[in-house]
């Protein structure tokens, strides 16, 4: 433990990325392995692993590290602000560049079909998770782990938006669903249920 302490502190951008790429393409292998697919979709996961590593790795540690900058300090009033700039910049970034990057990495005509239908419902579940996320990331993780510690949060995350991107709807009541066995795609569903 103490040799990966060493090497994140010498190497953290490439530890966090690579971390943050791995969790990630372990959301989607946790959300396909949910809906009960007879064979797992290694491309997908691919696709997921390669949008986390080229994107929301680098997003996460350059904004963090910009955020402590910006707002140094543990101090209450740091926290909040970084924790609301963090969901009113940073959320919906990383939102739209998951659904936006995903389409384009599966050949979709219009790459931006996943944002227009989804974007705010996902946008709207994040703000019941990533705020006491990132509260406890701001006043409590070192700056050098925070992308790593978003990143281990974010695997819940992304088992939730690798789902909702190929099934659901983006909202929390769309995994509910998935867990209960209903059916849940999205694609199959009319627009008026």
């Amino acid at each position: 433990m103490a040799q990966l302490g060493r090497l994140v502190r010498r190497r953290p951008w490439l530890c966090n990325v690579a971390l943050y790429g791995a969790l990630f393409a372990a959301g989607d292998a946790a959300q396909q392995r949910l809906r009960r697919r007879p064979v797992a979709d290694w491309a997908q996961t691919r696709r997921v692993a390669l949008v986390a590593l080229t994107f929301h790795g680098n997003f996460n540690y350059v904004w963090l590290r910009a955020l402590e900058r910006l707002l140094p300090g543990r101090a209450p009033a740091a926290v909040l602000a970084k924790v609301l700039c963090d969901q009113l910049v940073g959320a919906p970034v990383a939102v739209l560049a998951f659904y936006t990057g995903m389409s384009v990495l599966q050949g979709k005509e219009d790459i931006f079909s996943d944002c227009r239908q989804k974007f705010w419902n996902t946008y709207k579940t994040g703000l019941m998770y990533w705020p006491f996320v990132q509260l406890s990331n701001f006043s409590l993780v070192p700056v050098h782990l925070r992308t790593a510690y978003t990143g281990l949060c974010g695997f819940i995350w992304a088992t939730f938006l690798c789902f909702s991107q190929q099934s659901g709807d983006g909202t929390a009541r769309s995994v509910f669903m998935l867990f209960r066995g209903e059916d849940t795609d999205a694609d199959q569903r009319s627009p008026g249920k």
